[in-house]
Formats: structure tokens, sequence, C-alpha cells
């Protein structure tokens, strides 16, 4: 019986792999942005048990052409303009292969000093790139962890609200509010965290949530005997990439004792550049946040950036100690155990590829390929504007472009299908609050450049209705 795989044999066969996925980037720009398989494809191909001896790896990498290629969504293709990015780059990937080659659990800092302190180092880092308030450092009362995801970072941020409220309130009576345009990882989060309300705040017309209706929201539920406890700002909201009033928001949320959670999951990233930090301006007076480097960092999933104001409500909502999670230097206090961060106990070395990407890119080279995004996404705007078959429906603040044929929803879901059905590129049909169709053109993959967005906008002209 053999361990799988001799050092030689992973030397011989790392360095196929490594060829393959650099060939990969190489040509997936030609290849079609989605696939085209029936469900079931793709399992089909799959032997119906496990194999018990073991097989050539030669095969193994030989089944990426034959079995995983088919069904790949290429996410990676600079014709990428659905959803949000889920991007990559080479560095990333480099530090995502020394993560797993050792393969750190990171629940304490004894269980791998490296692991915590070149995560707290990244996170305090990001402070200063992104002009986030410099007590979100380590170094102060906050501080940052590297979470899964967004929603994973919202789940906390209300777990702890709730806690926070369940000192003067019982749990049927806690409600939290969002925008009725916020993610729908902000109610489903409530849900889990044990909300029985969760209180969608209507918006305005450039969709950002209207805080007169906030204010008179949280004093029906006062008047009712209830308990307001969170409330969570966007700045980018998915729909439409709309910026709430987050200063306004903070204010209200200050004075009536509410948990103040930012969601800047896409958007985020962006404020490396100083032009788009107007955008959170009151940051300073959110207790938690959060953005996503794995959507327009260039640093692939999962790599989700959380901060707290205070850590220390995070802390005591989260920690349990039993004896074998106990050690000198935890007791000490001079160290942080990120396991008191979040709700899993295991974690990766999710730093290590952050760590890769802010040195290989530099804050400029970052900076450059988001003003390129934008540049891009605001030339196809205005060739958009221009033509009169089309109008947009909310501003471009960042690199999402949103816009409707002027035919009306038939039209509009006509060119969505025809523009995904193409393999030439993949974009997203979506609703207005009003149910009216529209498109949504995200902009932000990595190697996407203005070439590509001015063929994605000779596409959609050639495959549009006429006015």
């Amino acid at each position: 019986m053999t361990s799988g795989m001799t050092p030689d044999e992973f030397r011989k066969h790392g360095k196929e792999l490594i060829d393959w996925v650099a060939d990969y980037y190489e040509r997936v720009e030609s290849l079609p942005v989605t696939p085209d398989v029936e469900p079931g494809a793709i399992r089909a191909m799959l032997p119906e048990f496990a194999p018990e001896l073991p097989e050539p790896f030669t095969e193994v990498i030989a089944d990426l052409d034959r079995v995983v290629m088919p069904g790949i969504t290429h996410w990676q293709s600079p014709n990428w303009f659905a959803y949000f990015p889920g991007d990559s780059s080479f560095p990333a990937i480099l530090g995502e292969l020394v993560s797993a080659g050792l393969a750190q659990q990171g629940m304490l800092w004894s269980t791998s000093p490296a692991t915590t302190e070149i995560e707290s180092h990244m996170m305090d880092w990001l402070v200063d790139l992104l002009g986030l308030p410099q007590a979100w450092k380590t170094s102060g009362p906050g501080g940052g962890v590297i979470q899964m995801s967004a929603s994973d970072s919202t789940h906390t941020a209300l777990v702890v609200a709730r806690q926070r409220a369940q000192g003067t309130a019982s749990l049927d009576d806690i409600v939290a509010y969002g925008s009725a345009q916020a993610h729908s990882s902000i109610e489903k989060g409530a849900r889990v965290a044990g909300y029985r309300h969760y209180r969608p705040i209507e918006v305005d017309e450039q969709f950002a949530l209207r805080t007169d209706l906030l204010e008179a929201a949280i004093a029906d539920d006062r008047a009712a005997g209830m308990q307001p406890a969170f409330v969570c700002s966007a700045v980018g909201t998915t729909g439409t990439t709309a910026v709430d009033p987050v200063r306004a928001i903070g204010e209200i949320a200050r004075r009536e004792g509410l948990w103040h959670h930012v969601d800047a999951a896409y958007a985020g990233s962006a404020m490396i550049c100083p032009e788009f930090r107007h955008h959170q301006d009151g940051l300073e007076l959110a207790d938690s946040y959060v953005f996503n480097p794995h959507k327009w960092m260039f640093v692939n999933f999962d790599a989700s950036a959380f901060y707290v104001a205070d850590r220390r409500p995070l802390i005591e909502t989260l920690s349990i100690l039993p004896p074998y999670l106990q050690d000198a230097a935890s007791q000490s206090g001079s160290v942080i155990d990120y396991r008191d961060w979040h709700v899993p106990l295991g974690r990766r070395f999710r730093a290590l590829k952050l760590w890769f990407t802010l040195r290989s890119f530099g804050a400029e080279g970052i900076r450059s390929k988001i003003r390129e995004h934008v540049g891009a996404a605001q030339a196809l705007a205005a060739r958009l504007e221009a033509d009169e078959r089309f109008e947009l429906v909310a501003p471009t603040p960042f690199a999402l472009v949103s816009f409707r044929h002027v035919a009306g929803d038939a039209a509009t879901d006509r060119l969505a299908d025809a523009v995904n059905r193409s393999g030439r590129a993949y974009l997203t049909a979506s609703k207005l609050p009003d149910s009216s169709s529209f498109i949504r053109v995200s902009v932000g993959q990595t190697n996407t450049t203005a070439r590509h967005v001015e063929s994605l906008g000779d596409l959609i002209e050639e495959m549009s209705d006429p006015a």
C-alpha cells in the first residue's frame, strides 16, 4: 500500500497541474462562458463506486478535461459579466497552494502562530489601504478576521447584536432592519440567528434605504413593546449597487441603541481608490463591517474581511473554553485566538493568498485595475444611454451597469437570454422593486479590459430588438 504519492511524483504531477492551470487561463477567453450540459451529465461520467485500487495520477489529470471541463462555468473568463465577480489571480492561486501544503489548523494562536499573526497584519494593512477607521486595527479596541463569506460575517454580527439585546429583551421581541434591496443573506442570517422579526425598509428613487421609514419602523416596534436590535447599511447593493446613507443610519443606530452593520461585500474593494470613499462616509459609527477581497481584489474564494469596532462583545458572545482549548498563550491575553471571532472552530491559512496578492499587485496595481473596470462600465453605461433602444435604471457608482430595453420586459428578457445563449458573454437578468425586468452587467473579472466591455456592447446591440 502507498500513501498516494511520493515527493518526486508530487513534484512531477504538481508541475503538470501548474501548466494545466496556466494553459486554462491562456485559453479561457475563447471558451463559451457557460457549459452546454444537461442535469446529471457530469455524474453520468463518474463510476458508481470509489476505486478499490490506486489509479495512475495521469488518468486523474486527464479527467480534468474529460469530466470536469465540460461542466465548468467560466467565472475566470474576461467575458464574465454576471452576478458579481468571483475573482482569482496567479499569486492568489499560489498562496492557496502553499496553504493547502502547510495544512495549518489555525484555531488558536498556539496551533499556528504564523497563521494568526499574518492574518492580523493583513487585516491591519487593509484598514490603511481602504481608509477604514484606525480603531479597527488589532492595536485598537476592534480588529478584523477573515471569514468564509459576507453571509457568515453578517450572521456573526446578527448573533452578537442578538446577544447584546437579550440582556434587556426576550428573543421573541428582538427586531432586525435592512434595506428592501439588501442582500438576501441579511434576512437569512436573521432567521438563522433566531430573530422572529425582520423588517425590510423601502428605498428611494436611487434604491437606497429611506431613513425616515427606518425611524418610523423603529418607533412603531418600540410602541408595540418590541426591541430594535440590528440594522444593516449597504454600500453597493446586489441588485443595482445602490449606496445607503451610512452616516444617517449610523446616527439613528447610535441614538436608538442598535448594532449597526455595514455590508460592502462587493464595493468595499473599490475603497482602495480614495475617490470612492465618500460612499462610506460615517463608517466610524458602524459596529461591524464586511467586504469580500474574493469579489474584486483578485483573491480567490473564500476570503471575506470582517471587522468589528469593539472586539469584546464578539469574543464574549462566541468564546467557549473547554480544557483542551486552554493554554498559557491564550490565558496571557497577549494573543488573538480567532476561534472566538466566528462560528467555526477550525480555520485555514486564508491570509497567505491575500498576502501574496497584495505584494504581487501592489496597492497601485489593484487601484489601476479597479479604475479600468469602473471606466469601462461607465463607458458602456454612456453608450447604452445614447442608444434609443435602452434606458438605464440605476446609477453606475462602481462597475455595475443596470439597464433595460425600452420595449419592455419581454424585449429585455429576450436580450438577456440571447446574450447568455451565445456563449460569448454572460450577464444577469433581474427584477426591479416594481417587478419590471432589467439586466445587470458586472465588470470586474480579473482579466476583463475595456476591449471586452466594448465587445459586450457590440453583442448587446447586435442581439437587441428594435426600439
